[in-house]
């Protein structure tokens, strides 16, 4: 009989040369969407990290006494949600979006279009995460569990903006590089499944280590921001503090001494410590030997 429908259904291991070209493709397709559609898809990324961040903090809120490790770990497994909600249900990151360096240096996406891309996702990522926060303050969620989870929010924002630049940008490297490998080992998922099993372990790791993520910050540090300026004598007397007893969060602090050095750190870790080096592996013979009768680069 003619025609005959193969429906054979395999298990085989997708080796990393072809994630590599999925990768390839993948940053190919990206590089070619509409400024409008990128951005859109930018903000609901800036959200989804936001949803991530949001959970991680309520689950933090209250464990002061446990083993420094051990809370750490749950806030990082919980905190996986917001990338497996970019990668599962369809959105564009900013530290993901790094990867497309692998079809810039194939020579299949132009400089102008990977940096317009990198740009446009990057603002939208920021609006997002941050009508997320400014969303989130409303809610008064921060005073729930007797003003626990505020206090987990103005710890963990106290602590990002204190940082030093070469520390953030070096944490900002090390981020990077866990968060892109779990986009990379997702180019071997066959399944929904498979990406989120894929994505939570690298993604836990660089949360207990106190790795940097830009985007992730620009929901911690605002929210922060906007409880130490806007929370009420109720709030402050429930947990005991003052606005004072925060005095590294600044807007300042949060634009030059973190996300500035934490952005161009994750930009290294993500192109090149994860994209570039695939590339080389992978890639680069394809792009130095094209095929008979192919086009420039």
């Amino acid at each position: 009989m003619t025609g005959k429908i193969d429906r054979t259904f395999t298990l085989d291991t997708i080796m990393p040369s072809d994630m590599a070209a999925r990768a390839e493709e993948s940053g190919i397709r990206r590089a070619a969407m509409d400024p409008l559609t990128v951005l859109v898809l930018g903000i609901m990324a800036g959200a989804f990290i936001s949803f991530g961040a949001i959970f991680a903090t309520t689950v933090s809120a209250g464990t002061s006494g446990w083993p420094y490790g051990a809370g750490r770990l749950l806030s990082g497994v919980v905190f996986s949600v917001g990338l497996i909600l970019v990668v599962v249900g369809g959105a564009e990151l900013f530290t993901g979006n790094n990867l497309i360096v692998m079809a810039w240096a194939s020579g299949k996406v132009k400089t102008r279009n990977l940096l317009l891309n990198w740009l446009v996702v990057f603002v939208g990522n920021c609006i997002g995460a941050v009508a997320t926060a400014a969303l989130m303050f409303y809610t008064t969620q921060y005073t729930f569990g007797g003003g626990a989870v505020g206090l987990a929010a103005l710890a963990t924002a106290n602590g990002k903006a204190a940082l030093d630049p070469v520390p953030a940008f070096t944490l900002g490297i090390m981020c990077n590089t866990l968060v892109c490998l779990a986009v990379w080992m997702c180019y071997s998922a066959r399944t929904t499944v498979d990406r989120v099993v894929t994505i939570v372990p690298p993604v836990t790791a660089f949360v207990v280590a106190g790795f940097e993520h830009s985007i992730a910050n620009v929901y911690f540090i605002p929210m922060g921001l906007f409880i130490k300026a806007g929370a009420g004598d109720a709030f402050w007397k429930s947990i005991g503090k003052t606005a004072a007893d925060f005095p590294a969060l600044t807007w300042t602090n949060f634009i030059f001494g973190n996300l500035i050095p934490v952005t161009a750190g994750n930009i290294i870790g993500g192109s090149v410590l994860v994209g570039a080096v695939y590339w080389f592996v992978y890639l680069r013979t394809k792009a130095t030997n094209p095929p008979a009768g192919g086009g420039s680069r």
